[in-house]
């Protein structure tokens, strides 16, 4: 029989039943007789046609990139969400020419301020490094004036300054050459910044900073800066005129005795330093610095020696350095997953005391709190992205796992529910750190998803918890319904929100893939990012205090 025959019969048989339904559930006031059981077993199937309570659904607007029913973000919350979760690596489910096609379609959607504003809360707040300087690109092509206004919020250190520099040269976003607002502005940042940052800048290729003062000829305003320049382009210059810190890095790489120069610790690892050499440099180090050199620490000595393991364990768990430096949860993570494996304990321990230090700004919340944190296939992807010599060992998984592991630890009783294909069994013992249940959790990783599964396991318990928190990329797929309204998840958590009216519900989406599960609405929060400015966002979110709508309003706050 043909396909068509069959819909017809099927469509028949369905109008028929649907029919029978209706002049049951209304029926005739003067035909009304006793049902039987002959009459209930002719009954349609309750659980497909139970009356709906609530409101309906909104329909999905888009599909997910497993071609799952989603809500697509607004132009304005898609910028904020790939602003402060792009890196322009291969992802789980797009390449990066892909993504920077998405980013400078949306860039040029949005109107120019909220571009500008989206460049500098992504570089100030969410700390990205390649996104700033993308979004700015555009921004230079599509306002100068405005782009002239905020380059200075967003290229804060030199290598900002050539990674602008490289977006515009190549081509990606309109245009290759620099354009004369771009010029004026490099120009102007190489004769202002100050000695130490034009060194620092000058460490790393692709434009190479002489690159950069080759391409834009900036005129110096002083002999001293003119020397510098000369120097840094490989041209001779007196070499009296020099930065004294310069002075003394060569004279010590030529063999000069005497103390470690003054300089940014990439240049000392050209020079032949012996451990005592080492220990100074370890000892003098910011917090950052010293987190990212351990290893090299280790390899060179230094920790043979007691009072130095003793002063790096101490700078490490030093709140107030952890403080300054501005640290995120996962930056200890990495320096923990790549430790060497003969690291002194005194290290590691002052490792898992910075964490628990850091995320102290991890919000205490009054009443029951359950964290989703999304454990599937898809969040094995490095938050990096893969990038050839350049891939994280960290990977979306688990930074899913630090922010549950973080929020048990602050919240009493909270409850964890990781998820793939469905909730997965898994006890946190909550006097471990949140390190060790990090890793606990993200050696659970491998399934598809079902970003409704959570929700449904709180409903067949009746559990009517205060506030949820989803960690995950939002593409859900294994529970995609096939038609009627919404997606699985809203429908599930529409059940939690009749047992209770006050509940609210935070997504924290930390890949750019531009859609939810969830709409967002007076009780969801759909957030992007994974650095402590998440945390404050949750914090209002939950205490009432700022609407769904909060985070882009935050970005829209950013005076320019």
């Amino acid at each position: 029989m043909p396909n068509s025959a069959i819909s017809v019969i099927y469509a028949q048989k369905q109008h028929t039943r649907l029919i029978s339904c209706f002049s049951r559930r209304f029926p005739n006031p003067m035909s009304q007789s006793p049902r039987t059981k002959e009459d209930e077993r002719e009954m349609a199937n309750k659980s497909v046609f139970a009356s709906i309570k609530g409101r309906l659904l909104p329909k999905a607007t888009t599909r997910n990139a497993e071609g799952a029913p989603a809500y697509a973000y607004s132009d304005a919350h898609a910028l904020a969400q790939v602003a402060v979760t792009g890196t322009f690596g291969g992802m789980f489910y797009t390449d990066p020419r892909d993504e920077l096609e998405y980013v400078v379609d949306l860039a040029e959607a949005v109107e120019p301020c909220f571009l500008a504003q989206a460049a500098i809360y992504a570089r100030q707040s969410g700390y990205m490094k390649d996104m700033p300087a993308v979004l700015l690109a555009v921004l230079a092509r599509r306002d100068p004036a405005l782009f002239r206004r905020v380059f200075g919020r967003v290229v804060d250190n030199g290598k900002m300054l050539r990674t602008f520099v490289q977006v515009m040269r190549s081509g990606q976003t309109g245009r290759k050459s620099l354009g004369s607002a771009p010029k004026a502005m490099v120009q102007n940042w190489l004769n202002t910044a100050s000695d130490r940052a034009l060194l620092a800048a000058n460490i790393g290729n692709d434009p190479s900073l002489a690159d950069v003062i080759r391409m834009v000829h900036p005129k110096p305003e002083t002999k001293e800066r003119e020397a510098l320049f000369a120097w840094i382009v490989g041209r001779p210059c007196n070499l009296a005129l020099l930065p004294q810190a310069l002075q003394d890095w060569l004279a010590f790489k030529a063999g000069a005795k005497g103390p470690v120069p003054d300089v940014p610790f990439q240049m000392l690892t050209q020079l032949d330093l012996t451990p005592q050499h080492w220990a100074r440099i370890a000892r003098k180090g910011s917090w950052q610095m010293v987190r990212q050199n351990l290893n090299t620490f280790q390899r060179h000595g230094v920790f043979n020696v007691a009072k130095n393991v003793a002063h790096v364990a101490a700078l490490l768990r030093d709140p107030e350095a952890i403080g300054k430096a501005r640290a995120f949860p996962y930056q200890l993570m990495v320096a923990a997953q790549n430790l060497s494996a003969d690291m002194p304990r005194e290290i590691v321990e002052a490792l898992h005391d910075a964490m628990e230090i850091a995320v102290r700004n991890v919000p205490k919340i009054d009443g029951q709190v359950v964290v989703c944190p999304d454990v599937s296939g898809s969040m094995t992807c490095a938050v990096t992205g893969y990038r050839p010599g350049a891939t994280s060992v960290v990977r979306h998984v688990d930074v899913a796992a630090l922010v549950a592991a973080a929020f048990s630890r602050v919240n009493r009783g909270c409850q964890v529910l990781p998820f793939d294909f469905e909730v997965r069994d898994v006890r946190l013992e909550p006097r471990d750190t949140i390190l060790t249940n990090a890793e606990r959790l993200a050696a659970l990783g491998g399934g598809g998803t079902t970003c409704s599964a959570p929700l449904k396991w709180l409903n067949d318990r009746g559990r009517s918890p205060d506030l949820v928190v989803f960690v995950s990329d939002n593409q859900s797929w294994v529970d995609a319904r096939a038609g009627g309204q919404g997606t699985a998840m809203l429908a599930e958590w529409e059940k939690v929100k009749r047992r209770n009216p006050k509940a609210r519900l935070v997504c924290i989406d930390i890949a750019p893939y531009g859609t939810s599960q969830v709409q967002t609405r007076e009780d969801v929060l759909n957030i992007g990012g994974f650095s402590d400015a998440v945390f404050d966002q949750i914090a209002g979110f939950a205490a009432g205090r700022t609407g769904p709508d909060h985070w882009v309003g935050e970005i829209e706050k950013i005076e320019l």
